[in-house]
């Protein structure tokens, strides 16, 4: 009976041991890039680039260059990187929040009155916004990202109106890598 004992605990244990090597933690994928679609129909192209630190968060920077005449009267580029906060059951996917900041170049019209004289010019102004932002991320299996994100901000050294807020909507296409 204490051979059977003896046998009966070393399988088991031998079993244990292999039941262990199966549940190992898949490796996951830290790297993501990604293009905001909803700008390339509107004549711009922003490319982001974000790290997953863990699970629920990760950091990116954005860059925005409009490529269409109408948008180039208006901003010359932004850049803006980002914190984001996961809360959903996948790894860095589900509902979120973000804080961004955004450094932009815009044209600001402006004109003077001189002597009788109507002076009309446009200046390259350069302006940081802090701002937040909520948004969903979905990802496949296979690493592919469909993500809506919408946020606000507002400019911090040439505000003096509500056309100092500055916006991001983002419905983007990417890949995790």
């Amino acid at each position: 009976m204490k051979n059977y004992l003896v046998i009966g605990l070393i399988l088991f244990s031998i079993f244990s041991i292999q039941a262990q090597d199966n549940n190992e933690i898949p490796q996951q994928n830290y790297n993501e890039v990604k293009i905001n679609g909803l700008y390339l129909v509107l004549g711009a192209i922003e490319g982001t680039f974000e790290k997953l630190l863990n699970e629920e968060s990760g950091v990116g920077i954005s860059l925005f260059l409009p490529i269409d005449k109408d948008i180039n009267d208006e901003i010359n580029y932004y850049i803006s990187p980002y914190y984001r906060m996961y809360f959903g059951g996948k790894f860095a996917a589900g509902f979120f929040v973000e804080g961004f900041g955004l450094l932009s170049s815009v044209k600001e019209s402006s004109f003077s009155i001189i002597e009788g004289d109507v002076l009309l010019g446009r200046d390259n102004v350069t302006d940081f916004a802090l701002g937040i932002g909520v948004g969903g991320k979905w990802v496949t299996n296979n690493g592919f990202i469909g993500e809506l994100n919408l946020g606000v901000g507002r400019n911090l050294f040439n505000s003096n109106n509500i056309d100092d807020l500055v916006g991001k909507v983002a419905i983007t296409l990417g890949y995790r890598f």
